[in-house]
């Protein structure tokens, strides 16, 4: 387990991964894919578990590192790291259980409807090495030790982290702990290095000794890389998660009951982190009239309530700066709430919310400086005159999402309602339903991804349990010896996982035409 040497740097005392120290930890991981791979998930769910419990045990110590680095809250880095250590558990729950290996039992049959079926076993397998792309907003959540890297370790995956150069010293106090953990619980060598650089992070990426990579980032990088592992001479998938707008729609109906909550959880969203949260809500659709005018009275009420945050580093305070000043400019927007911006001595940006508005018609396909993602504590209300059009509006100007947004009244039902619920199914990869989308919950059902350029494959997700499917393929061993079947679809199941088995002769009735009556 290997972790980049300290050194004096202008940014940080992390020296960047040099290629002989690549090499060594690439040839490390892969010599640990049958190792890692062939442990029982029970094993691996020790180590996932042991991880978890390092990091609680060294919270203080991280947390304090992580707000020097990212300005971030303490408040908002505890919750954070609480996060990843249940992400942690959670997916050792899952390993243990099994059933994320979807084992499949076809016996053998020679009367199976279609003739002689050969025994059949499938299972889900790990691909290989795991590259890793930690993310800036998230420095533990979505870095060394977050979701990406507890789905893919569980999965059995040997796992190389590329560190973001946004916390740096923090990736590698969290990758000390990880390491020691995970060898401490008996993980073999090789199942886990962090790599510091983006010479290192893109040599990994076009080396074929990676299976797969994950990446957390900005359109222009994420999009970057996509195409470097697809034009690798082996292409391999690429999950990443690149930018959403996030567009929320608030119903007449649900203006007038409560217009005040609705000014208050916009701000809310809008606010938390400084706005840098991939799923920040940075479109509300709202009804035109008089109910608007009060709505935005009330929401810069709420904005000048809200405190200035420091963004996360001087790149993306410059580019929030540039991109709030590119959209005041536009032609038809106005300010609802200014919001403060300030550059400190040590070149860091503050801001508190900018809230802007524009009318429906103003707002048309393909203007980027209007629709592209603004990161950081902005927002743009636009105020719509026919909700029966919101359906198609959403078509015309928006690409994928991870998120959607709808406010209704109580009880509500209407068509235009049910056309725009079904066109967000199309273009997002959550629908809400009166709250906001900044929050993901790391559950079993949870689905955190979208159509691009939300993310570069819509296959999967990043957040919960279904997150690990991202991490294995599947195999199927045909009239195969039990001593050379893995212990997943052995007959004496040592794992003791579900094996979902079809008997012979269960085939006959589907070779039979239903009767008129039945429900089949």
């Amino acid at each position: 387990m290997t972790f980049p040497p300290r050194q004096e740097h202008p940014m940080s005392n992390v020296a960047p991964t040099t290629p002989e120290q690549l090499d060594v930890i690439l040839d490390a991981a892969r010599a640990a894919v049958p190792i890692w791979s062939a442990t029982a998930p029970s094993e691996r769910a020790r180590v996932l578990i042991a991880v978890a419990d390092a990091l609680d045990a060294d919270a203080e110590r991280l947390v304090g590192i992580a707000q020097r680095e990212t300005g971030l809250s303490e408040a908002r880095l505890r919750g954070e790291l609480t996060r990843t250590m249940v992400q942690l558990r959670l997916f050792a729950d899952v390993i243990r259980e099994g059933s994320y290996l979807d084992a499949r039992i076809d016996e053998a049959d020679d009367r199976f409807v279609l003739g002689t079926r050969p025994e059949l076993r499938r299972v889900l397998t790990p691909v290989g090495v795991a590259l890793n792309f930690s993310a800036s907003n998230f420095p533990f959540a979505f870095s060394v030790a977050g979701g990406d890297s507890a789905a893919a370790l569980a999965a059995g995956l040997p796992l190389v982290v590329k560190a973001h150069s946004g916390h740096p010293e923090l990736s590698v106090a969290t990758a000390e702990v990880v390491a020691a953990a995970a060898r401490a619980a008996g993980a073999p060598d090789g199942v886990f290095a962090l790599v510091v650089g983006q010479a290192a992070g893109t040599a990994a990426l076009e080396d074929d000794r990676v299976d797969v990579a994950s990446f957390t980032g900005s359109i222009r990088v994420g999009r970057l890389l996509a195409d470097k592992a697809a034009a690798r001479p082996r292409p391999i998938l690429f999950f990443g998660e690149l930018g959403s707008v996030n567009p929320a729609y608030v119903t007449a109906a649900a203006l007038a009951e409560r217009s005040d909550q609705l000014a208050s959880g916009f701000v809310a969203s809008v606010a938390g982190s400084a706005g840098q949260l991939c799923t920040k809500p940075g479109f509300l659709w709202i009804p035109g009239g008089a109910d608007a005018a009060a709505f935005e009275d009330a929401v810069a009420r709420h904005a000048a309530a809200a405190a200035e945050h420091r963004l996360l580093n001087p790149g993306i305070g410059a580019a929030y700066l540039a991109r709030r000043e590119a959209v005041l400019a536009a032609e038809g927007v106005r300010l609802v709430a200014e919001g403060s911006v300030r550059t400190d001595d040590d070149g860091q940006v503050w801001a508190s919310p900018t809230i802007a508005a524009i009318s429906a018609e103003r707002l048309q396909p393909g203007d980027e400086t209007l629709l592209d993602e603004v990161f950081g504590p902005f927002s743009l209300i636009v105020e719509y005159d026919d909700e029966a059009a919101l359906a198609d509006r959403l078509d015309a100007l928006y690409e994928g999402n991870l998120t959607g947004t709808v406010h209704t009244g109580s009880g509500e039902q209407s068509p235009s309602l049910s056309a725009l619920v079904a066109r967000l199914q199309r273009k997002v990869g959550r629908v809400l339903f009166n709250g906001w989308p900044t929050g993901v919950a790391v559950t079993y059902a949870q689905q955190h991804g979208g159509p691009y350029p939300a993310t570069t494959n819509d296959s999967s997700t990043s957040v919960g349990t279904a997150a690990i499917t991202r991490f294995l393929r599947a195999v199927a061993f045909q009239d195969a010896p039990q001593d050379v079947l893995p212990p997943s679809l052995r007959d004496d199941n040592p794992w003791g996982i579900p094996q979902r088995r079809e008997p012979a002769g269960v085939s006959q009735a589907w070779g039979r035409r239903a009767d008129p009556g039945s429900s089949v």
